[in-house]
């Protein structure tokens, strides 16, 4: 079944509503709520790699708020546990059983602020959620609902006591972002007050039954086999680059087709064109690349990369069949 352009339709305005209600607390950063969204209607998880102070949390609450779920923040420390996120398992002495008491990952979305400060023990905790959708705890097996989104945050500038992620780990978050600071005009409202901390939540303009719909219906936008054909070409490009050690893997190109079809969704299409692949190019290959040391040592980035790889690599000539 595919996706019909009436069903494209009702897909961009639902997305627009929760992408400027998100927008009225985040101000001036369409394009990383757009990101944010997109992980989620794609099934994945966003990395944020930011300093402190630029909304991380404000966005987990906004688009849990907008589409009437829950939020829960976690601050990855040393001595945080796996238990401590995942729940565990209590002795009930009235009843003579042992119950689950569920942990913060429980929850629609899941701000883990700082991931990298917690041991890789507690690390792989999470990401086991993130990637089985459920937490096993004394041999019993806990769902958690979906949609299910973690936004895992890094600060790239402080780097003491932290346990660097692994590339296998980091190949798990479907898109790696920054929001950055607001600009000139945004940075005045917020000091006039809007988009200020706030006394109440804000209104959800669609529940989590229609997520669910949203997320069916992104799995169904047409990818024509020259798309295919393209983002394979790109992901091959990233191994065979000069500078990289180790290109993106397998998953980064489902990942790519699979964000491609949900921002596609996002624009009102009903399929997807090279324009979805190139700007989604970044935020989701860059960060599964390993860079050559020496290149590394000259300057050359993981976004470079891809901006290279993306000029160099031809888009399909050829209309793309819908």
């Amino acid at each position: 079944m595919t996706m019909t352009p009436e069903q494209a339709a009702w897909f961009s305005g639902l997305a627009e509503r929760i992408v400027s209600n998100v927008e009225s607390v985040l101000l001036g950063k369409s394009y990383v709520v757009r990101l944010g969204l997109t992980a989620m209607l794609s099934e994945g998880h966003l990395l944020l790699e930011d300093v402190p102070g630029t909304g991380k949390t404000s966005l987990a609450r906004a688009l849990a708020e907008s589409i009437r779920g829950t939020t829960q923040r976690v601050q990855f420390t040393p001595d945080l546990l796996p238990g401590d996120i995942t729940g565990i398992t209590v002795y009930d002495q009235r009843s003579g059983e042992f119950s689950f008491h569920p942990g913060p990952v429980f929850a629609t979305v899941v701000l883990a602020d700082e991931i990298n400060r917690a041991s890789p023990k507690t690390q792989s905790a999470l990401l086991e959620v993130m990637e089985e959708g459920h937490v096993t705890v004394d041999g019993t097996s806990h769902r958690v609902d979906a949609p299910f989104l973690v936004i895992a945050t890094q600060n790239p500038i402080e780097q003491a006591g932290t346990y660097r992620l692994p590339e296998a780990q980091l190949d798990r978050f479907v898109i790696r972002t920054a929001i950055g600071y607001p600009d000139h005009a945004s940075t005045v409202r917020i000091l006039s007050g809007a988009g200020g901390p706030r006394a109440t939540v804000l209104e959800p303009v669609i529940d989590l039954d229609t997520v669910r719909s949203m997320i069916d219906v992104a799995r169904t936008v047409h990818v024509d086999p020259v798309i295919s054909d393209y983002v394979a070409r790109l992901v091959e490009a990233t191994r065979a680059h000069a500078d990289v050690r180790l290109g993106a893997s397998v998953r980064g190109a489902l990942a790519l087709v699979r964000c491609a079809k949900t921002f596609a969704a996002l624009d009102g299409r009903h399929y997807v064109i090279p324009d979805d692949v190139k700007s989604l190019a970044e935020p989701v290959l860059a960060h599964r690349l390993v860079l050559d040391p020496e290149a590394e040592f000259d300057g050359v980035t993981q976004a470079s990369v891809i901006a290279q790889v993306v000029l160099e690599t031809a888009p399909p000539s050829d209309r793309v069949a819908v």
